[in-house]
């Protein structure tokens, strides 16, 4: 009986508070995709508070979604049932109605949820992915990066770096000079001999542009073209879709922040693969809801990004395809967490034996890099 109230007790925990640290992070080089360059990164990281429980979440993005959790979001949370994650959820919805959803305040919000399932579980003892419905053991990932500042030698030593260590997929960034991308991904294939070539032009290119690139692409055996036009552009990637080479499937959605914009991406034919983000796509809520959307269309869904963070509700997401192993969040993940997966294979596996997401904060390390 004791035991039975205990596990109660931690049932009906109440969220005591939510705190949030802001921390920006040099990049190791200078990087560079088709449309903007950058030197730094910055991640919000979220921890949730209940019992003698803390749950970690955390997005990417401005400080400004920082702000937003400790004035908004952290007092509507806090009192709140803490494993009552979808009613919390919500909540934090409706309240961001004249903020504006997309954009900062979904990533906020996505902070914040993400930090709520990992206490929930941690509560009640169990690893996330237990807690979400196991469908698969490990995710398979792809190697991600490949920035257009990058040498040959850069990008050789990235992605063939990746395909020694059994990745069975890489990524490369195009577009910023569409007249050396031929030349770049042939330098790309011949690092990487068999892997499975992918390549991403964050939506630099126009339509005319991006089907004579891809003409190009399938020369090097080339397999995914992503935001060859801009994610905004529907029927720019239906007719991409329709008319590039048969070989190579068109992928975007990964600046979706709430559910009908995925569902205008799947009902406008737009997409051979869904890309989504749980930073983005208001946390691990968002995430497992457009999952069922992608099983509704029969489209099969990829992550953006975060490995770390999207590794147990990828294991939860039944018509997953594989995880973006990028090189800047998988670094960052690495220095500020304890916990992280290291990839077996090019493959990502949940630690079972810890509780919740398995992250820990380094705290020292944080706030070296406090903003």
């Amino acid at each position: 009986m004791t035991s039975q109230l205990a596990i109660r007790a931690r049932h009906d925990a109440a969220v005591e508070r939510v705190d949030v640290v802001v921390c920006t992070i040099p990049t190791d080089a200078p990087e560079s995709d088709g449309t903007i360059e950058w030197d730094e990164t910055t991640i919000v990281i979220v921890e949730a508070r209940a019992g003698d429980e803390i749950g970690l979440g955390y997005t990417y993005a401005d400080p400004a979604a920082g702000s937003l959790v400790a004035r908004r979001l952290a007092p509507l949370v806090a009192g709140r049932q803490a494993t009552s994650v979808p009613r919390a959820w919500e909540a934090m919805v409706a309240s961001v109605r004249n903020v504006g959803r997309p954009g900062i305040a979904s990533t906020a919000i996505a902070a914040v949820d993400s930090a709520l399932w990992d206490l929930k579980a941690r509560l009640l003892g169990v690893p996330l992915v237990t807690l979400l419905g196991s469908v698969r053991e490990s995710v398979e990932l792809y190697g991600s990066g490949g920035f257009t500042s990058y040498s040959d030698e850069q990008l050789e030593r990235q992605l063939g770096g990746w395909a020694s260590e059994g990745f069975r997929n890489v990524k490369m960034k195009v577009g910023r000079e569409p007249e050396r991308d031929p030349e770049r991904v042939a330098v790309a294939r011949s690092a990487i001999g068999k892997t499975g070539l992918m390549v991403d032009a964050n939506g630099a290119l126009d339509r005319k542009q991006a089907l004579a690139l891809a003409e190009r692409l399938v020369e090097q055996d080339v397999i995914w073209f992503e935001e060859p036009v801009s994610s905004d552009d529907l029927e720019g990637l239906r007719l991409l879709r329709d008319r590039a080479p048969v070989q190579i499937e068109i992928a975007a959605g990964e600046y979706g922040y709430d559910l009908p914009y995925f569902r205008r991406l799947l009902e406008a034919g737009a997409v051979d693969v869904l890309q989504a983000d749980a930073t983005r796509c208001a946390g691990i809520t968002g995430f497992l809801r457009t999952g069922a959307l992608c099983e509704a269309y029969g489209i099969p869904l990829s992550a953006h990004t975060s490995p770390a963070l999207h590794l147990h509700p990828c294991c939860a997401v039944g018509p997953l395809r594989d995880l973006e192993y990028f090189h800047d969040h998988a670094r960052i993940e690495r220095l500020l967490f304890d916990g992280v997966a290291e990839p077996v294979d090019g493959r990502l596996t949940p630690d079972l034996d810890r509780p919740g997401n398995g992250l820990e904060l380094k705290r020292t390390d944080a706030a070296r890099y406090a903003a």
